[in-house]
């Protein structure tokens, strides 16, 4: 570690009843000691090895000191470790594990690049090398998932949700967004269901400038996907789901032209008011008999003026009452191709999307994907990408504690549970060994998850 002008100790004179000094001195000791278990999700993916192979190091050969896997591995596993910002790397350098991760000895091995290189980096890449690191996430989502589940999957449901990443600065591309009231960038996050499992797994986050509109890069997402996931999984029907914002006369045709299930979200207008009046009465009644909220599902067929046909739209007529307040009208519309009852497409279809907004939850709280503070619009979509990869090898982290407590764990959950673990690192020719607390209490669920992931007993 570098040594700088602050005290590397403090003293608490009579805290425990005698002098207590905590010294920061040990140069072979880590907090993420648990971290080795992202090692080996990245190693079962693959997922770093692809990303590096799809940039292009334009960098000159003779002014190189760090290799672009090393500056990959670096940042993402930093970010995964609850480091989002570049300048903690002016510590993390020297960190034993952190270079364990990115391949180098923990003990003897060079420090890895300085808060300067990982910025110089951020800011090479173009849009060509942030393409081909975006289809090189999703084929590694899709294979990974071909491999886990082979002939078992007869459904795939693809979920596009838009989110705001507000901006603080003369980010480029930032724009206000008036339904969020602020200025920001407007980025859409994909994600795969397989049959009826209760995870979705990311495969794609795009960024936008804060104006765009919610189906912006719909189509151009959605191409490129459906080609991977019929060639993996070519007897799996795909269903997609998204919000009102998606409803575009020219999505439909897409969706259509594609021989897709869809379910999206349509906004109300005069004419489906009208359309629902019937149902709106019948839940009013309702809920001035029960004093609750209440609901009556039905359908219609609608056609907008841009749309060719009408099209099936479910309607979900609503009474909404809360303590203290009048009630309030709540209709709610769903264009769908799908036959299921309307009860049926809205509570256990549609709804289910409102899962995805704990994945994103996770990118924002417990990765920090929006902490997009680089001036440039490409630089922020690398750190989207990073994050984003993190948050995979979470998931697979996921998927590997199948036996265990953390089966279902939130990203923090899992990273302050099973990766904060002080750790002194040894290091010889023959091995390295990692000395972990011997009072660790989730060290039987750590060793589950080890073994899921390749490890055998010592």
């Amino acid at each position: 570690m570098d040594d700088d002008s602050t005290r590397q100790a403090v003293l608490f004179a009579e805290l425990c009843g005698r002098p207590v000094v905590a010294e920061f001195d040990q140069r072979h000791g880590s907090s993420d000691g648990g971290a080795i278990l992202l090692k080996a999700c990245d190693e079962r993916l693959g997922l770093t090895a692809r990303l590096i192979e799809s940039i292009d190091d334009r960098r000159q050969a003779g002014k190189i000191h760090h290799a672009i896997g090393d500056l990959v591995r670096q940042r993402l596993y930093s970010i995964a470790c609850g480091y989002p910002d570049g300048n903690d790397a002016s510590r993390l350098g020297s960190d034993p594990i952190q270079k364990l991760l990115c391949g180098r000895d923990p003990v003897s091995g060079e420090d890895l690049a300085s808060q300067p290189t990982l910025s110089r980096f951020e800011n090479a890449f173009d849009r060509a090398d942030l393409y081909r690191m975006g289809i090189a996430l999703a084929e590694t989502v899709i294979e990974r998932h071909r491999r886990r589940l082979k002939r078992r999957v007869k459904r795939i449901t693809i979920d596009l949700d838009p989110t705001d990443d507000p901006t603080h600065g003369a980010q480029q591309l930032s724009f206000f967004n008036g339904h969020y009231d602020s200025w920001c960038y407007l980025p859409v996050a994909g994600f795969l269901t397989f049959n009826e499992e209760a995870e979705q797994y990311l495969f794609a986050y795009v960024l936008r400038p804060g104006n765009a509109t919610a189906s912006l890069g719909a189509i151009g997402i959605l191409s490129r996907l459906l080609p991977r996931l019929r060639a993996a999984f070519p007897g799996a029907r795909l269903r997609v789901r998204l919000d009102g914002g998606y409803a575009a006369a020219e999505l439909f045709a897409f969706l259509e032209r594609e021989n897709l299930e869809y379910v999206v979200a349509i906004a109300k207008n005069k004419v489906l008011e009208r359309r629902a009046g019937r149902l709106m009465g019948t839940a009013r009644r309702l809920s001035r008999q029960s004093r609750s909220t209440e609901h009556v599902y039905g359908e219609c067929r609608y056609a907008a003026r841009t749309w060719p046909h009408r099209r099936r739209v479910i309607i979900k007529a609503e009474v909404v009452r809360h303590p203290g307040r009048d009630p309030k009208n709540n209709p709610r519309f769903v264009v769908t191709n799908l036959k299921a009852s309307p009860r049926h497409l809205y509570e256990a279809i549609y709804c289910a999307r409102g899962d995805v907004e704990n994945r994103i939850k996770e990118l924002h709280h417990g990765l920090e994907i929006d902490r997009t503070s680089c001036s440039r619009f490409l630089a922020n979509q690398l750190r989207g990408l990073l994050t984003a990869a993190a948050y995979v090898l979470y998931q697979e982290l996921r998927l590997s504690a199948a036996r265990t407590a953390y089966r279902r764990a939130q990203v923090g959950t899992l990273r302050e549970n099973l990766l904060k673990l002080g750790a002194w690192v040894q290091s010889s020719v023959r091995r390295i060994v990692l000395h972990l607390p011997a009072s660790f209490p989730r060290f039987h669920d750590w060793q589950l998850i080890a073994q899921a992931l390749g490890a055998a007993p010592a």
